[in-house]
C-alpha cells in the first residue's frame, strides 16, 4: 500500500493528491529509493502536505541526501566533459542525466543519475575520446557478447566517474537507434557556460520510451520523464512522434513505455497514436502482465535474469534479429571464443 502511494505522488503531480497519506511509509520510502526518486519524492511530499513518521522521514531524507550527492559529482565531471569536447570542438546532445533533470525537474538534483551520457556523430568519435582521455578516463574494455558491430557507445571510467560516449543512440536486440537522423534536428543550447545541444522534443520522447523499455521499464524515473517532458512541452506534435518511432526499428518499444506512463502516470497520449505503434494483441497483454503496477513498482524483472530474459523474447518487436543476436552472444562468449591464459 505505501509503495501505490509513491505512485499516486507521482501520477498527481503537480497537483497535489486527494486525501491523506496511507499505508507503509517505509514501504513508499523503499520504493522512491528504488526508482531513483528520494529526493523528489521528499519535495512532493512536502507539496503535497503529507507528513511521513519520523524514522521514515529521516530515511527519505538520508536516501535523497545520497543520491544527491552522486549527482553533484556526475554534474561535475560532465561540465568537466563538455569543456574537453569543446576544445576539440564537439557540441555534444546530452541524453538523459542531469541535462534532462535540469528542464524537467524541480532541483536537477532530485532526479538520480550515475553517469554522463553524450551523443556524438560517429565521425567526431576519436576527436570525443581524445578529449575524455585527456581527462584521466580510461577506456573500458566490453565483455564477451558486447561490443563489436552491435556497440553503440564508448565507455569512459576513471575516479572522477563514468562517461558514455554514444555513437548509436540505442542499440537493442541486434538492431539500432542511429545517431544522425537524431542529429539532423538537435539544437544548441548554453548549460552554465558550455555548449550543448539537446534532441527535438519529439525525437527525445521517442528516444526516452526506447531506451525506458530497452530496460524493461524497471525504474519508474523513466516513465516520470516521458510525463514531465510532455509536460513542459505541451506544443509537442504527436504525428511527428509516429512519424519518428514508425522510422525506427522498434515502434513497438515507444508503445510500451508510452501505454505504461498513459496508465499509471496520466500521460495525455491520444489514442489514435497508441493505436499506430501498438504491437500485436498478444503482446500488448503480456505487456499488461509484466508491465503491471504492482511488477513495476517492485522492480521484479530486474531481480529476477529468467523473466527478464523472457519478457525480452516475447515482447521483441522482431523475433529474426533477436535470435541473431542471441546467437551471436553465446558464439561470443563460448569458452573456444577466448584467448587462452597462456
Amino acid at each position: 500500500m505505501g509503495a501505490r502511494a509513491f505512485l499516486t505522488l507521482l501520477r498527481a503531480w503537480p497537483e497535489a493528491p486527494s486525501g491523506p497519506l496511507s499505508g507503509d511509509a517505509e514501504a513508499l520510502v523503499r520504493a522512491a529509493a528504488r526508482h531513483g526518486l528520494a529526493g523528489f519524492t521528499e519535495h512532493a511530499l512536502a507539496q503535497a502536505g503529507w507528513r511521513l513518521p519520523e524514522a521514515s522521514r529521516d530515511t527519505l531524507r538520508r536516501e535523497a541526501r545520497s543520491s544527491a550527492a552522486r549527482a553533484i559529482r556526475v554534474h561535475a565531471l560532465l561540465l568537466r566533459s563538455l569543456e574537453a569536447l569543446g576544445a576539440e570542438g564537439v557540441v555534444p546532445v546530452l541524453l538523459k542525466g542531469y541535462g534532462l533533470a535540469r528542464r524537467l525537474y524541480p532541483e536537477p538534483f532530485h532526479r538520480a543519475t550515475t553517469d554522463v551520457d553524450l551523443l556524438v556523430a560517429p565521425a567526431q568519435v576519436a576527436a570525443a575520446a581524445r578529449a575524455l582521455e585527456g581527462l584521466g578516463l580510461v577506456p573500458v574494455a566490453e565483455p564477451p557478447g558486447h561490443g563489436g558491430e552491435h556497440a553503440h557507445h564508448r565507455a569512459f571510467h576513471g575516479p572522477a566517474g563514468l562517461v558514455e560516449l554514444h555513437f548509436r543512440a540505442l542499440a537493442s536486440g541486434g538492431q539500432a537507434l542511429e545517431a544522425e537522423p537524431l542529429l539532423a534536428h538537435a539544437r544548441e543550447f548554453e548549460l552554465e557556460g558550455h555548449r550543448v545541444r539537446y534532441l527535438r522534443v519529439e525525437e527525445e520522447l521517442v528516444y526516452l520510451a526506447l531506451h525506458a523499455s530497452n530496460h524493461l521499464l524497471q525504474r519508474l524515473t523513466w516513465l516520470m520523464d516521458l510525463k514531465l517532458l510532455l509536460r513542459a512541452n505541451p506544443g509537442l506534435s504527436w504525428r511527428r512522434v509516429v512519424e519518428v518511432a514508425q522510422g525506427t526499428a522498434f515502434p513497438h518499444l515507444a508503445w510500451y513505455a508510452l501505454e505504461a506512463t498513459h496508465r499509471l502516470l496520466g500521460l495525455a497520449v491520444p489514442e489514435e497514436v497508441l493505436s499506430a505503434l501498438a504491437p500485436r494483441r498478444w503482446q500488448q497483454g503480456l505487456a499488461g502482465r509484466f508491465f503491471s503496477e504492482e511488477r513495476l513498482l517492485s522492480a521484479r524483472l530486474a531481480a529476477h535474469k529468467a523473466e527478464w530474459l523472457l519478457a525480452k523474447l516475447l515482447l521483441a518487436p522482431r523475433v529474426r534479429p533477436l535470435a541473431r543476436y542471441v546467437l551471436w552472444r553465446l558464439g561470443e562468449t563460448l569458452p573456444w571464443k577466448r584467448p587462452s591464459p597462456h
